[in-house]
């Protein structure tokens, strides 16, 4: 039976954590910056963990 192939766009939007957890880059920081404060840039410049519920679809898409 072939390998499983993971889901590439998927791969490429989050990463795994050594204890499982499903890290994510979040949105609103590729421009219109200029209007945010310094300390909303610096929360959302931080990766986000992902919903229990968004990380069990996206465990399924990258084969883990």
């Amino acid at each position: 039976m072939p390998k499983m192939k993971t889901n590439s766009a998927a791969s490429k939007r989050v990463r795994v954590t050594g204890s499982g957890k499903v890290m994510q880059a979040g949105s609103a920081m590729r421009h219109n910056l200029e209007h945010k404060s310094a300390r909303k840039r610096r929360a959302l410049k931080a990766d986000q963990v992902l919903a229990p519920a968004q990380s069990k679809n996206m465990k399924r898409l990258l084969g883990l």
